[in-house]
């Protein structure tokens, strides 16, 4: 398929120059939802490959969590797309919005004029947010992500490791993430967003 051209660039990942803005394009939205794209500081990039065994312990990390009577109102979604800064769009494996999340973003979309909040990318951080590390790709999440994340205000960023079995949950405290608890293997930990959540991280790992 030819690359979809707009007045000044085509739809290439390394080109340079893109925006959130450019998004409200139809066809560039069109292209953008055929593939796994970000935009890293102007510039269209591809996402890291989605393996099978990340796929499945991601699934089975926020079922555990959605089936946890007493755990915090609130709803998972995947691959959210998320816009960072007018520069800067990126997709979070999943996160975790509570009720005054969803309220803040349909009063952000209202106030930038959007048309349809309904497909408006999210505006502002949701209350828990969980990256799954795919290899050659650790750097990304658990540094450039780990910082976007924090100067966006995101309070809680997970970092799930399927290929090293470990998960680390961080707490965001005076615009830094620090370490709330992390385990390996068949450890259990007990993250502080979900009091009373025990998380036997035996039953995550898909192999």
């Amino acid at each position: 398929m030819p690359p979809t051209t707009t007045e000044t660039r085509p739809f290439v990942p390394g080109t340079t120059g893109w925006t959130a803005a450019d998004l409200h394009d139809p066809e560039i939205e069109r292209r953008w939802f055929e593939g796994r794209y970000e935009i890293i500081s102007g510039v269209l990039t591809t996402m890291a490959p989605a393996y099978h065994i990340g796929n499945v312990a991601l699934y089975r990390l926020t079922a555990i969590i959605t089936r946890f009577p007493g755990r915090i109102p609130g709803d998972f979604t995947m691959e959210e797309q998320i816009e960072v800064e007018e520069s800067r769009v990126i997709r979070a494996d999943a996160a975790f919005f509570t009720p005054d999340d969803e309220r803040q973003q349909l009063q952000a979309a209202q106030n930038a004029g959007r048309k349809d909040p309904a497909q408006t990318l999210v505006m502002v951080p949701p209350t828990l947010i969980i990256e799954c590390v795919s290899p050659g790709h650790e750097q990304h999440d658990e540094r450039t992500k780990r910082r976007w994340y924090a100067e966006f205000g995101v309070p809680n960023y997970w970092l799930l490791n399927p290929f090293k079995r470990t998960l680390k949950c961080l707490v965001l405290r005076d615009g830094v993430y620090h370490e709330d608890v992390a385990g390996k293997d068949d450890d259990e930990i007990r993250p502080s967003l979900f009091p009373g959540l025990v998380l036997r991280l035996a039953e995550i790992w898909p192999m």
